[in-house]
């Protein structure tokens, strides 16, 4: 599944929703400066790399699939591309001052995932975890949204999960400290077609059969234009930071 996105890895880069550029400053606050040298884990088509870039520090962007590596390398010539899963990248000696890892933790090996990023983190380096969540600014729409995805997977689009579920995951590990999260909410208007291509991109549509896609985009069209052709979103993004604790 992480390189389920690379079958549509121009229209993931066009549809959607990148990171709001307060997060700069939320990190660089935590981190007490701007660390050098960045990398940024499972960097898709680069919707996190082109914010860390303007920190000004090098930034190796790690991606394991080569057609969203492409689109990467091709749109953000600045950074260092490395087509690798993450397991098999070699940090640069002496390790890096931040790690980012946006919407992409869940797919890194949970028993080994702290463990490898700890190691490649100079002492008291960063590791920054960000999501989107992409939910829906009227309860209703969220509602009638919720059921026509749920038809076809009502176990994995049901997100239960708090919102900032890495921090558990961090602290019980031990291996890092002085955990803060931060939170954004933006309302972008998406057109019914719009809607739909951002939907082409979710992991938990293209795990199901062309029939079951199919269906589900009628019934999300059908739901849309019955809204005037327009969905107002509310993106969540959620940013959990915390630091490495070499002693």
């Amino acid at each position: 599944m992480t390189r389920v996105f690379g079958e549509v890895a121009a229209l993931y880069d066009d549809i959607r929703p990148g990171y709001p550029d307060e997060l700069l400053e939320a990190l660089t606050a935590f981190h007490g400066g701007v660390p050098a040298p960045v990398a940024d884990l499972g960097a898709g088509t680069g919707k996190a790399t082109e914010l860390l870039l303007r920190l000004g520090s090098p930034v190796i962007a790690v991606e394991p699939d080569p057609r969203m590596a492409e689109i990467l390398a091709r749109k953000l010539p600045a950074a260092e591309v490395v087509t690798a899963a993450f397991e098999q990248w070699a940090p640069p000696p002496g390790g890096v001052g931040l790690i980012s890892c946006a919407t992409a933790w869940h797919w890194l090996d949970p028993q080994t995932r702290g463990r490898r990023v700890h190691a490649a983190l100079q002492p008291r380096g960063t590791l920054a975890i960000l999501h989107n969540r992409h939910g829906y600014a009227e309860p209703d729409q969220q509602r009638a949204i919720d059921g026509i995805m749920q038809a076809i997977d009502p176990v994995q689009t049901v997100d239960d999960r708090p919102v900032d579920w890495a921090r558990e995951d961090l602290e019980r590990s031990g291996l890092f400290t002085g955990t803060e999260v931060h939170e954004w909410h933006r309302h972008p208007v998406f057109s019914t077609e719009q809607y739909l291509q951002l939907v082409r991109t979710f992991s938990t549509y293209r795990r199901h059969s062309l029939e079951d896609q199919r269906r589900t985009l009628a019934d999300l069209s059908t739901a849309i234009d019955g809204w005037g052709g327009r969905l107002r979103m509310d993106v969540h993004t959620v940013l959990v930071l915390v630091r490495a604790s070499h002693s």
